[in-house]
């Protein structure tokens, strides 16, 4: 009987072993962690287009390009046409070596589950589920025609949906022994398009039905409203497109949970949905409606809660705004998916230094413009170096971070920090050289190392440092092409012509560095003299990590 107890005490040691291992989503003070083999990581990622991952050549032929580049993850379709070309008979080997292509390269992956839908369509559902209409019905718009996108509301769709998603991740936990694959995302770009909702006679019955209790409450709670219980989805949130969309998305998320929970029956990766954003003027069913959307989440969250976060898609113009709507406390920011462009790694490094992300991606990876490849390995290279700064900056009550982004538009932004203030302005800004055509995208990220001491990393910005009470005394600064003061511009009279008195910050040294693997800094030159515009300010250049120290007088 003691041996017994032992060998169960020993197998429950492994088993709990095991399980801490597994990737997994940390919180760490305000920020939230993704943790793999036992140490927190930011995903430097990319993601393939669609059909790159369709057989061992394709596969083969990229992943070596993904580790040149500097990525740590990729991101991979898993097509449910592939993996389930009969009913019931599965074939794993575009899986299998992905995982193995990957751990031979040094890369993570998350796999992208195309199942039931794909940008709202089910194109990547198996032939002999979208021929059979009869057991796997369709949904509808208003006028009673069918579309190319299986019903959420049918049960013959979920479960057959499931059960293959459950083979993937058992094949996964089979498969992958040296934890490569770190997340999962489950279906791709949910949301009904050609209109709001499903109204194929399925759901009609279903929509007739009174809102469950728990979710009017639930939001009455989160949003401040005094929506009534016991009625029906029509009493309670009106017959507009935008009520219709509320109706879809509950049940849209009531779909995923359902997926999710198999997976973490089978294996408890980390789990999250995307959202092809609502954009340039569109009304739910021009875009896809009721999709994981920023104003939607509130119901997302309370009929999916297992799914870890809500993931924004950003091809729009208007990145930073997009942005916010995501990173939030209730939603830790991740950016699966990404306009691919030569402004990408500057937004990298954006969103790494202004907000605690777990990661970004580009989309398309696989078939770069040299430009935009070149710009992205240049960011993610000084990311990689300065990545546990990063991560022990996160989270932290006093903010020691920042990102900046700039172009045409958007020329300087100004951060505070205690009596210091960094002006970051475009490079094109200053008053020597000539620019001529479009702005580029440039940006950095400043991380606060010590009293007066900063590391700035990125490429085309320039920073000055001035003291609190310096600036509340403005004084008339105009320079000319040269960098000395124009000529008749006043220089020597301060604005409001009273005496002096306040502080002033200077540049003690500005050290070019790269950063090793054991968080030193390694010194690689001295910057000064003109590099500096004489102590005036900090210029970063081309993609490049300075360290600066400054000093009061």
């Amino acid at each position: 009987m003691k041996q017994i107890l032992i060998l169960i005490s020993l197998l429950l040691t492994v088993l709990f072993a095991e399980a801490q291992q597994l990737p997994k989503l940390v919180h760490r003070g305000t920020a939230t962690q993704l943790v793999v083999d036992g140490k927190p990581m930011l995903m430097l990622a990319g993601e393939l287009s669609n059909s790159a991952a369709t057989s061992k050549q394709d596969i083969d032929n990229w992943m070596p390009r993904m580790e040149a580049m500097g990525l740590n993850t990729v991101l991979v379709p898993a097509q449910w046409d592939l993996i389930e070309p009969e009913e019931g008979k599965f074939d794993f080997n575009i899986i299998d070596e992905v995982v193995q292509q990957a751990e031979d390269h040094h890369l993570k992956v998350v796999f992208l589950w195309f199942g039931a839908w794909k940008n709202s369509m089910s194109c990547y559902a198996p032939s002999w589920f979208k021929q059979d209409i009869k057991r796997f019905p369709r949904a509808m718009n208003a006028q009673g025609k069918p579309l190319e996108i299986a019903s959420a509301f049918s049960e013959n769709v979920l479960k057959s949906d499931q059960r293959a998603f459950g083979q993937l991740m058992q094949h996964i936990k089979d498969v992958d022994k040296q934890q490569t694959v770190v997340m999962v995302q489950v279906e791709n770009e949910i949301g009904m398009l050609e209109d709001a909702r499903d109204h194929s006679p399925l759901v009609e019955k279903t929509y007739q039905q009174t809102v469950p209790v728990e979710l009017v409450k639930s939001l009455n709670k989160k949003q401040g409203t005094r929506l009534q219980t016991g009625k029906m989805w029509a009493e309670t949130f009106g017959t507009d497109r935008y009520a219709d969309e509320k109706f879809m998305a509950y049940y849209y998320a009531l779909y995923v949970e359902q997926m999710a929970q198999v997976a973490k029956k089978v294996y408890p990766l980390p789990l999250y949905v995307n959202a092809a954003m609502n954009s340039r003027g569109r009304r739910p069913g021009e875009y896809p409606s009721a999709g994981p959307l920023a104003h939607l989440k509130d119901i997302w969250h309370f009929a999916a809660p297992s799914i870890a976060l809500l993931a924004p898609d950003l091809y729009d113009n208007g990145f930073k705004s997009w942005v916010l709507r995501y990173a939030l406390p209730d939603n830790p920011l991740f950016i699966p998916e990404v306009r691919y462009g030569d402004y990408s790694g500057a937004r990298a490094m954006y969103v790494f230094g202004e907000y605690d992300c777990l990661g970004y991606s580009p989309f398309s990876i696989d078939n770069p413009a040299s430009s935009a490849s070149t710009n992205l390995a240049a960011s993610y290279q000084l990311l990689h170096q300065m990545m546990p700064m990063i991560l022990h900056a996160q989270g932290q009550k006093n903010k020691k971070k920042w990102g900046v982004l700039l172009d045409k538009t958007t020329k300087d932004t100004t951060i505070v920090d205690g009596d210091i203030v960094m002006k970051c302005s475009h490079s094109y800004t200053l008053p020597w050289g000539t620019h001529p055509g479009e702005w580029p995208e440039v940006g950095a990220m400043i991380i606060k190392l010590a009293e007066n001491d900063y590391l700035i990393a990125g490429s085309g910005v320039v920073t000055v440092f001035r003291h609190q009470s310096e600036l509340s005394q403005s004084e008339k600064r105009q320079l000319g092409e040269d960098g000395f003061a124009l000529a008749g511009s006043d220089n020597h009279t301060s604005a409001n012509d009273t005496r002096w008195n306040g502080n002033c910050i200077g540049l003690g040294t500005v050290d070019e560095v790269t950063i090793g693997t054991d968080g030193g800094l390694n010194y690689v030159r001295r910057l000064n003299g003109d590099q500096t515009h004489q102590g005036r300010h900090v210029d970063l250049g081309d993609w490049r990590i300075l360290h600066v120290k400054l000093y009061n007088y």
